[in-house]
């Protein structure tokens, strides 16, 4: 009586090490992309609307924050805000804007910082634009 050898080759791929390897990938790129700098360039524009300024915030590269024509610290910018909130009108209050203008080569955090502000406050953020050069 002859016995048959089964000898069927298994077409099974093995998931364990590739969870492994992507996981590793994941945790390179989170690591990595915060190492990153994105300088902000200021974004250019057709358009001939001008939105409605309630405050104004102008960054410089230099690190100069200039709130409303006047040069103020950093540390200082919410503080101000709030004081420029407080003169407005409560008809105007819910539609108040605080218009970002970046010189370029600001880093993007300084505006994002700005933007953080001006949702802590509830008030709309507009990033200024320049105009296209025909």
């Amino acid at each position: 009586m002859g016995l048959k050898k089964r000898n069927k080759i298994s077409a099974e791929f093995s998931m364990s090490s590739l969870t492994d390897i992507i996981f590793l990938l994941l945790i390179f790129f989170m690591l990595t992309s915060s190492m990153v700098q994105i300088n902000f360039e200021v974004a250019e524009s057709n358009s001939r609307t001008v939105a409605p300024t309630d405050i104004s915030v102008v960054l410089m590269r230099d690190n100069t924050i200039i709130f409303n024509g006047h040069k103020v610290q950093q540390s200082q910018v919410n503080a101000n805000v709030r004081k420029e909130l407080k003169k407005l009108d409560k008809d105007k209050l819910k539609d108040a804007t605080l218009t970002i203008v970046a010189e370029k080569g600001v880093p993007y955090k300084k505006i994002y910082e700005m933007m953080k502000i001006a949702n802590k406050n509830k008030m709309r953020a507009i990033i200024g634009t320049q105009p296209k050069k025909s």
